[in-house]
């Protein structure tokens, strides 16, 4: 049995949970905010040049001020991985962690991505040998080695571009004709000479002994389709955690992510969503902020207005 009723349970605990959380606490709504990783994928950022207010800040840093603002209100952050959403008879819900539930009048799904996989053979086997999806995480790792990256994404050219850091060569290779970087960051790529992009080819298995050591290619570039390097950062884009969504009726795109309206509502009376996760097509941290704080409006309206009452049969 629940402790307490929140009025609103945000889970997930990146920059779009925290524009909820801060939000949340300024509409004096109870709130938890439940995540497996305080600060979500965007640590992982080296450089961000686009979030206003910022000209140039680390991933880290810009999560360490965002989670620092979201603890000047009355929001408690509970660091866990939320396992299962039930919806109860009277328009409520419980959100489960491993050991036990909470009781909410409405969610926030802000839950994001995760990376896509290339699921070529020895992608698995060489995964964290040779084979990454994290250019700050793990190349330094690489120094004065020849360095791999797959895809064509804005994302993609400034892996590379942290990569050339440390590697003495980086090759973008990318199953289309050109990159789909920013300019400001494909000028870059093309100026870098460090960096060489091999267009029109994919990667087909990655090789190794104990750890990476070659790729194979679907067409041979300079003469091979067994390319040697040391190792391949994978950047193809990322897979929305929708998965707690689909299991409580949550509607869905093709893409499995959430689909919202302006206010950020769901099919689903109580159940916002926010961020990378949900079907907006341009997702930026400064996008993700803003739908986390429309969301927590959409709630507080939803709380107030509908007077939402919460409790189940076990707890009447």
């Amino acid at each position: 049995m629940a402790d307490e009723i929140y009025d609103v349970i945000i889970i997930g605990s990146g920059v779009a949970g925290f524009g909820a959380a801060i939000y949340a606490g300024r509409f004096q709504l109870k709130t938890a905010l439940v995540g497996e990783k305080i600060g979500g994928t965007i640590i992982l950022t080296n450089d961000i040049a686009n979030y206003p207010g910022f000209k140039q800040i680390t991933g880290m840093d810009l999560a360490d001020k965002l989670e620092d603002h979201v603890k000047d209100y009355n929001i408690e952050i509970i660091e866990k991985k939320v396992t299962k959403v039930e919806k109860c008879k009277e328009n409520c819900f419980k959100v489960f962690t491993n050991d036990k539930y909470l009781h909410t009048k409405t969610i926030i799904l802000a839950t994001g991505t995760e990376w896509r996989k290339l699921n070529v053979p020895g992608e698995k086997e060489f995964t964290g040998k040779g084979v990454h999806y994290c250019a700050l995480c793990d190349g330094a790792f690489y120094k004065d080695k020849i360095i791999g990256i797959v895809g064509g994404s804005d994302s993609a050219a400034k892996e590379a571009l942290l990569l050339t850091e440390y590697g003495k060569k980086v090759y973008i290779i990318y199953r289309k004709e050109k990159i789909r970087a920013e300019p400001i960051n494909l000028k870059r790529v093309i100026e870098n000479k460090k960096i060489e992009i091999i267009n029109n080819t994919n990667v087909k298995e990655i090789k190794g002994n104990k750890f990476v050591n070659s790729i194979i290619l679907d067409k041979p570039y300079r003469g091979s389709k067994e390319f040697k390097l040391d190792a391949l950062f994978i950047e193809i884009g990322h897979l929305p955690l929708s998965n707690l969504a689909k299991e409580i009726g949550v509607k869905l795109n093709e893409k499995n992510e959430i689909v919202i309206d302006r206010e950020a509502k769901t099919n689903v009376k109580g159940i916002f969503a926010c961020g990378d996760v949900v079907d907006t097509s341009f997702k930026q941290a400064i996008t993700g902020v803003a739908e986390g704080v429309i969301a927590a409006y959409s709630a507080y309206h939803y709380i107030n207005e509908d007077k939402a009452i919460c409790y189940c049969d076990d707890e009447k």
